[in-house]
């Protein structure tokens, strides 16, 4: 099948790489000269496991990137993969949204024969049909129903683990507004359909559109639940590893997203979260549960810190920060809770020393007034270190060495791999 994805960002990329991975012919229709030219060069805009290896391998062959939407006129469907940020009120801004589908429609004006558009963007129930589907109308001349069909597919990729959970996906989400349509994206995911563990649900384009929300606001509270009771733990002073561990055998509820420490950030349960929650509120409905999932998880960094300053004076401290990106596998900073420790930790005039394997040059770029020192290793940032904080939990800092630390105090806020008898040696203080 012939593919356009409009959007070369994070998600469009991987999509796009992947499609091709299973034998379709992809043209990534992006805005962006320079991520034009690096995939077309055969390389990775972005880091992700397994994507630079197949974007070497079908760049040139199955996989192409422009700058030209008249490209779209030669495929048989376009996914749309384009950033909806955040506004201050929470909210969504979809003016990137509607200016490709104006773009879009002005080139599939030039295309006979049917087309089928199909929204990856998360974006709030309405928005296909009633934003995207009008504009693609208006400026193609084509209609909805006859020449023009309309689906929303929501992606549910994990930064670090994206290949794979496209590829691998627990759940596949149709919500198509015609028989049509539906065919079309069971045609297209037929490989990834083989998979006997892959769910296929098929449904109305609203509630696809509320699937993606509902999924992420579930796993935003059930982390900032844990975090609560851990909090409640460390207060009676309880193992809440050990509680929460026994929590997770009762199969209602599993043992994933388990772990208490500093909760969620990145680009997606943030934006999300806010977004049904401002969504809510314009239906009439007032989320207080969802206000409340989002008040426990921004106080988890204060509560580290604080944790970490009732055994260390901060003023004047040596601090190790390890870790920078919001999640291990990515170079993705947005949200980071390691930047919320960062900041608390300079309020407290503390002296940060940072390290982490792939995101110190974007915090370097995003942030060029941070005050802080970066490491070449772990090794280096705990050097002469009074206290070192866990921030991000990357496999390579499990079983870490503490000889070098000055005073040999840890705050684990993502639980490593590290032996306890270490941590018992080293007086560490697992959170």
């Amino acid at each position: 099948m012939n593919v356009s994805i409009i959007g070369s960002g994070y998600v469009g990329t991987t999509i796009a790489a992947c499609l091709a991975d299973i034998g379709h012919e992809v043209v990534n229709v992006e805005i962006d000269e320079s991520i034009v030219e690096t995939i077309n060069a055969g390389e990775a805009p972005i880091h992700e496991a397994g994507l630079e290896e197949r974007i070497a391998e079908h760049a040139g062959t199955r996989l192409r990137a422009t700058t030209d939407y008249d490209a779209v006129v030669d495929t048989d469907v376009t996914l749309l993969c384009l950033p909806t940020p955040q506004k201050d009120d929470g909210s969504l801004d979809l003016a990137i949204m509607r200016a490709a589908s104006e773009s879009l429609g002005d080139a599939l004006a030039a295309k006979d024969g049917d087309h089928l558009v199909v929204v990856k963007s998360t974006v709030l129930p309405g928005t296909t049909e009633e934003v995207v589907g009008p504009i693609v109308e208006e400026h193609s001349g084509k209609r909805v129903g006859e020449d023009l069909e309309l689906a929303m597919n929501p992606e549910f990729l994990r930064m670090g683990t994206a290949v794979q959970d496209f590829l691998e996906p627990d759940k596949l989400v149709l919500g198509t507004t015609s028989d049509a349509a539906a065919d079309t994206l069971r045609e297209l995911y037929a490989p990834i359909l083989e998979n006997p563990d892959t769910h296929l649900v098929e449904t109305d384009v609203r509630e696809a559109e509320l699937i993606k929300y509902a999924n992420n606001a579930f796993l935003a509270a059930k982390v900032s639940l844990v975090n609560e009771l851990g909090n409640v733990s460390k207060a009676y002073g309880a193992d809440a590893y050990e509680v929460l561990e026994a929590v997770g055998l009762d199969d209602r509820i599993s043992d994933r997203f388990l772990r208490s420490g500093l909760g969620w950030g990145g680009s997606c349960f943030p934006k999300d979260v806010n977004a049904i929650r401002a969504g809510a509120r314009e239906q009439g409905y007032e989320p207080e549960l969802l206000d409340a999932v989002v008040e426990v998880n921004d106080k988890q960094p204060r509560q580290l810190v604080a944790l970490l300053a009732d055994h260390v004076d901060l003023e004047g401290a040596r601090i190790a920060v390890l870790g920078l990106s919001f999640k291990p596998g990515t170079d993705d900073i947005r949200k980071s809770r390691a930047l919320e420790v960062i900041d608390s930790l300079r309020a407290h005039d503390a002296d940060v020393v940072a390290y982490d394997p792939v995101a110190m040059d974007t915090v370097r770029e995003t942030y060029p007034d941070l005050e802080i020192e970066y490491a070449d290793s772990p090794a280096a940032a705990l050097e002469n270190a009074d206290s070192a904080v866990v921030a991000t939990d990357w496999p390579e800092f499990d079983d870490l060495s503490f000889d070098g630390m000055a005073r040999r105090v840890v705050v684990d806020g993502r639980r490593i791999d590290v032996d306890e008898d270490v941590l018992e040696v080293y007086e560490g203080l697992t959170w």
